[in-house]
This record gives C-alpha cells, structure tokens and sequence, in this order.
C-alpha cells in the first residue's frame, strides 16, 4: 500500500511551511533515516528524514512552494511490488480527499540550521495576532484560502470562511483567526500600505520566511504589546578591573563584559521576581527560575540562544555556554530547545557604539533589556567632578505584566550588581 508524505509540524506554532528544497527526485530508493527534503518554518530551515522505505513515486509540491500547511500530502511513496501508476492512484486520491485533521506524519525532523527570530529577543511561542475582520467574499468560483485546522474550525462552528479575513501568509485563514472569529473579535485592519512610485534605480528581493515574520511580529508586538521605558546609567569602573584581573587569572578562557551583564540580570530577577512575568491574557505567568535568552547577530539575521537557570551558574560557566551558542548560532547548528523560550531578553549593542536604544519586546516575553556603550563620562560626586566608566541601559517593558515601579526595582537590583561585581561571584 502507498504511503503519504504529509508536511510534518516542526514547532508546536508551525500551522504551514516552505518546502524549500527536496533532496531526493521521484524514482529514487529510500530507507528510514535518509534525509528527504528541506522545509522552512518561521524559526527555522530543517531537513525531514523518512520514516519508512519505499521508492519515490510522486512529488505533489514542488521546491520553493510557499505556505504549505502542516499536514498537506507532499509525496507518494511506494512500497515493494507497488508501481507508478499505484503512485498515480494515490495521487489523485490525496487531491481529491484533502480534508482537514492532524494525521501521524511519516516524516520525522531533524533540526538543522535555526534562522534569526524577529527581533532581539527570544524566539518563544507565536504571539497572538490581532482578530480578524470580517472579509468580502470572494469572486465567483474563487478559493479561500485557509489552513486545514481552519477549515475544520469553521465547520464545526459553523463560521462561513468568507466571513473571515485570515492574518496568515498570504491571507490564509489560520486557527487564531478562527479562535478569535468564535469569541467575536473583531479589529481595523492595517493594510500594508502601498510602494511609493520613485525613479532611484532599484531591484527587489523576494523576502525570506524568516524576513517575513520578523515584519510581522515587529508589528504585532508594537501594536498589542503596551511597551514603556525605564532608562539608568551604570558605572561599571570596578566591574572593568574585576573582569581584568579575572581574565588573567583564566588564561584562555576570557569571560566578556556580557557574561556579567547575563548574571547580574538573572540575580536582579531573583531578587525582583515580579518582573520576571508573562502576560497570558486572563493569568500571569510568574517563573522560578531565570531563562535569559541573549541576542546574537549571525549572517541571516538575529538569533536569541538562552542560558537556563543563568542565576545558578556562575559568570565562568555562564562564558562557556555563551561561547558554545553563540558558535553554533553563527553556523546554523543551535537546536530548537537552544533558542525556543526565555523569560527575559538582552540585547547589546555596545560593541557598536550605541550609546543608548530601546528594543522591542518580543511577546510573550514581558521586558527586553537594551545595553548601551560603556564610556568615560564626567560625573558629580561629593561637589567635585570626576571621570567614571558610564553604561546606559534600558528596559523595554510589557505594562500589562510589569508595573512601572517594579521595572525600576529591577533595574536598580541589575545597577547594583553590576556596580558591586564581587557580590556576583560569591
């Protein structure tokens, strides 16, 4: 009997992907464990392996399709004695069928190159999007289109999909459409507004999966996340000579400025726990520990590897996980567990010159921490003027989840940690 390839579901938050490259051509004999194609999700580009062995008899979706949903038969494979025109039977078969239901897959992921998330922040579980609106319908023998979940939603609710303005690629409908159809939400919708005519010479990219949900998480996260703002100077002279002076005592094993940063935000939560949060609509989320998920800059964009239980390991291991990461971010190899999660963000562009920025948070995170230059500035102490190592900071915070005082004590625990370094080490 054939067997279907279906498109796996490679995130919990994965409803379609990008197939965006097979690896084997119809005909082609495979065992269970041979890598079968390439899909690209909105975190990550993975290759599928097989489950079983057969033969390639049919390639339904062709490289490069767009917005697949999980569950859409992608190929026919034949089993021993079977020939292509069972291939064929099977094909059309699958066509015709396509009905919505989560199915086992018979492909199973490998992760293999994680892409940038969306912003400086963690690459956690898709945020809410906002309701949708109602939709003309559309033309005459038209087709609306809609995820295979959303389809079977709107039938068991008995919500027309025309009714329906999906917030998908593309405009597919999805399930948080429908979820927020059946509560009767209902939101403007912001359309992207139109190029401007120019006569500047240009060429046009075809945006990435990952580009395309940075774009719209960015909005998203503006747009339903009520950020405010709480800015402090650090003066980080004695940290700078603790570092030093550590550093030659390691040898090889240099910790950064940024392994200190990380520690002292995750003991600044230990002391300030009610920042370390998470707004869930009619909860709070209030975490034991301190996942700090850390932004860093690879050739495709941003990826935020997280130190667990960072407030339990000391700034030396802290060093050591952070190198590993970070090297294996920069080469594509970080797991989805690696960067999936965190309960707070740093996002440090120092290196840069950035004096000073805000970041944006990354729902469902609630605060995002932007670290700025370390410079001589002068400063007033005791009525006389004196030179000092100054860091600007910044926290960017989720005002449904952290007030504004308890944004200040947290950052005010960071400050006085980071200006009494020897505290970080006992």
């Amino acid at each position: 009997m054939t067997i279907e390839l279906r498109m796996p579901a490679l995130s919990p938050t994965m409803e379609e992907g990008t197939l965006a490259k097979w690896l084997v051509s119809e005909g082609d004999e495979v065992r269970a464990g041979d890598l079968l194609a390439e899909i690209e999700t909105d975190k990550a580009t993975m290759e599928v392996e097989a489950a079983d062995e057969g033969i390639i008899g049919r390639i339904l979706v062709p490289d490069g399709t767009e917005g697949v949903p999980v569950g859409t038969v992608i190929a026919i494979l034949l089993e021993e004695g079977e020939e292509a025109s069972d291939a064929e039977t099977a094909a059309a078969a699958a066509a015709a069928a396509a009905k919505p239901g989560p199915e086992p897959p018979a492909v199973k992921p490998v992760p293999e190159a994680p892409v940038a998330p969306t912003i400086p922040a963690a690459a956690d579980p898709e945020p809410a999007a906002p309701p949708p609106v109602p939709a003309a319908a559309p033309p005459s023998g038209g087709r609306i289109k809609a995820s295979p979940l959303a389809r079977r939603m709107a039938k068991d609710s008995n919500i027309p999909l025309e009714t329906i303005q999906g917030s998908g690629p593309h405009g597919r409908i999805v399930k948080r459409d429908m979820e927020a159809a059946a509560a009767g939400g209902a939101a403007v919708a912001r359309p992207t507004p139109a190029p401007v005519p120019t006569d500047t010479p240009y060429v046009e990219e075809r945006l990435s999966t990952m580009r395309k949900i940075i774009a719209r998480r960015l909005e998203e996260a503006k747009a339903t996340v009520p950020h405010f703002y709480l800015t402090l100077d650090v003066e980080i002279d004695k940290l700078l000579k603790l570092r030093k002076e550590l550093n030659e005592e390691l040898g090889k094993s240099k910790v950064s400025l940024n392994d200190f940063i990380i520690r002292a935000v995750a003991l600044a939560l230990g002391k300030v726990p009610d920042a370390n949060v998470q707004f869930a609509g009619d909860m709070m989320r209030r975490f034991e520990r301190a996942d700090v998920s850390v932004a860093v800059a690879t050739d495709g964009g941003l990826i935020t590897p997280i130190i667990r239980d960072a407030g339990n390991k000391s700034v030396v291991q802290i060093s050591i996980e952070m190198k590993d990461l970070a090297e294996r971010a920069r080469s594509g190899k970080l797991l989805p567990e690696e960067y999936q999660g965190g309960t707070i963000s740093i996002s440090n562009l120092g290196m840069y010159g950035i004096r000073e920025f805000s970041a944006v948070i990354n729902p469902p995170q609630a605060a995002i921490l932007a670290i700025g230059k370390g410079e001589e500035r002068p400063i007033v102490r005791h009525g006389a003027v004196q030179i000092a190592t100054l860091m600007t900071v910044t926290i960017s915070a989720d005002h449904r989840a952290i007030d504004g005082v308890i944004g200040a004590r947290f950052l005010n625990a960071f400050k006085d940690y980071l200006e009494a370094p020897l505290t970080m080490l006992i």
